[in-house]
Order: structure tokens, then C-alpha cells, then sequence
């Protein structure tokens, strides 16, 4: 099966210092670049990095031309690599990432990244809806309390909560170590 990597929105914006700081980032994105580095020996043509700039500052974060748009050092794209643009959660929508996925016969995607409460779990939602074969790489994502009224989620309890969601009818959950075993 033809199988692609999707990093989604591995930026600055999201670690220590950034304007949305997500809970524990740095672990997602070690992850993540273990299995980049995996891609990168094994199949160099299929990876996508999917970056998020924010159409308006009403986001608060991600503006376009700063620091914190900017894609981590650490998954940072190689110049054979694909870099989508996106200005919503689902990196489908309005964007050209299902054409090129579709030019190259990519059957099944990997996906991995921030935030998962949103970009991941409505990205995968949609490459499944697409007829996509749909994994998840769990500990390559990271999220954030949330809040709603006065009910608050814990990250890791928010995390696990989409991810479960997600390995319901979507997607298939590994994490690295055992993605990476499996191929």
C-alpha cells in the first residue's frame, strides 16, 4: 500500500514561549522527527508537512511572516518534501492536499502533529471520508486543557479523548516505537 507522512502544524507558535503553548510539545515533535527520519530512508517521496498560517490576527497566533508560523527546526521540510498551506483545521479544505496525495496513489496516510483535539482528529476524520486507510501516530501529538464554561479537561485526558474517539471508525492508533516495528 502507498503510504504518505502528513506532519501537521509542527510550529513555533505551539512550544514554550510561542502564543499557544501546547502541553508537552517538545515529546510530540521528538516523535514526530523519528518518524520523519524513518520517511526520509524509506519513502523519501511521500511526506508532507502541512503548515497553518492564520488568515487575520483574530486567531492570535500563527500570523502570517512571524516566528511563530514557522515550521519547528526539528520537522523542519526538505526542498523534495511538499509544504501545504492551510487556514483551517481540517488540512484538506482548501488546500491542495488531496490532488497531490491522489498524483502520487496514496492509499493510506500517516498522521502526526498538533493539536490533536482539532487539526489531527479533523484532518484524519476528513482523509477517512476521502476513502484513505487512516493512522494515527498517538505520541507524535500533542494538545492542550481545554475549557467549556466551567468545565475544564486536562490535556493528556483531552489528547486521549480524541485519540479513542478516533480509533473508534477512523483511524488505526500506534504510537512511534511501534509504528515504526510494524513496517
Amino acid at each position: 500500500m502507498n503510504t504518505a507522512l502528513i506532519i501537521v502544524d509542527i510550529q513555533n507558535d505551539y512550544f514554550p514561549g510561542g502564543k499557544y503553548p501546547l502541553s508537552n510539545p517538545e515529546n510530540a515533535a521528538e516523535n514526530a522527527k523519528k518518524l520523519l527520519m524513518w520517511f526520509r530512508e524509506n519513502l523519501s517521496e511521500n511526506i508532507y508537512h502541512v503548515q497553518h498560517i492564520a488568515p487575520d490576527e483574530s486567531l492570535g497566533f500563527f500570523a502570517p511572516d512571524t516566528e511563530g508560523a514557522e515550521i519547528r527546526e526539528v520537522v523542519q521540510p526538505q526542498d523534495n518534501e511538499t509544504l501545504i498551506v492551510k487556514q483551517f483545521p481540517n488540512s484538506f479544505v482548501n488546500t491542495g492536499l488531496h490532488d497531490k496525495l491522489q498524483a502520487q496513489n496514496i492509499e493510506h496516510v500517516v498522521i502526526v502533529g498538533m493539536m490533536t483535539h482539532m487539526c489531527i482528529d479533523a484532518t484524519a476524520r476528513a482523509a477517512a471520508d476521502l476513502g484513505y486507510k487512516v493512522s494515527v501516530v498517538e505520541d507524535a501529538c500533542a494538545s492542550r486543557e481545554l475549557t467549556y464554561n466551567e468545565h475544564v479537561v486536562k490535556a493528556e485526558d483531552a489528547h486521549y479523548a480524541f485519540i479513542s474517539a478516533l480509533d473508534l471508525l477512523y483511524a488505526d492508533i500506534y504510537t512511534t516505537e511501534n509504528f515504526i516495528q510494524q513496517q
